[in-house]
């Protein structure tokens, strides 16, 4: 199914699936936002290929890509969307490109998938996507919770801190 773009007027970008061009431009902006884990620039050649439904790329006046919204559907929960990554370029930072790209990404996934609710991992030092996924239960409606899922020494590197769950929903039908 094929989802026109979503226009925002308050961060004046649109938004709509990836596509595999988009790659290298997404690892761009992954590697400007000094808060990510980067991967490389394969992984998001790939990830623009195979899961390009439950991604999401905001797109400047010119289409350059300026945001971007990486998910999955989990195998074992259909109805969960995990949010993997979410980067916004630093010129756009602050405009709400974010909080645009997580509203249309989570209403395409319930409008072709049905969606129960959505979920992420957030580092304790990271902010603004704490406030990011605070903001969307709010404006959703509905409640978050959150638990450690990876213990910082789960991972093989020294310093990498823990990744809290944060678990948005139950989430109610689209808005129409």
């Amino acid at each position: 199914m094929t989802t026109a773009p979503l226009t925002s007027p308050t961060s004046g970008v649109s938004v709509g699936p990836a596509e595999i061009t988009d790659g290298a431009e997404l690892w761009r902006i992954a590697r400007g936002s000094g808060e990510l884990d980067l991967n490389s620039p394969y992984s998001y050649l790939l990830w623009c290929r195979d899961f390009a439904d439950t991604t999401a790329v905001a797109r400047d006046a010119s289409g350059r890509p300026v945001g971007f919204v990486t998910g999955y559907l989990r195998p074992d929960e259909p109805g969960t969307l995990f949010v993997w990554q979410v980067a916004v370029d630093g010129s756009r930072r602050g405009t709400g490109v974010a909080g645009t790209l997580l509203d249309a990404l989570s209403a395409r996934v319930a409008a072709e998938h049905g969606l129960e609710r959505v979920e992420a991992t957030v580092t304790p030092g990271n902010l603004a996507s704490d406030r990011l996924f605070r903001s969307y239960a709010r404006r959703h409606g509905t409640d978050l919770t959150r638990e450690v899922l990876f213990p910082s020494a789960s991972f093989p590197v020294a310093g990498h801190e823990a990744e809290v769950l944060y678990r948005i929903g139950p989430l109610g039908p689209p808005s129409a």
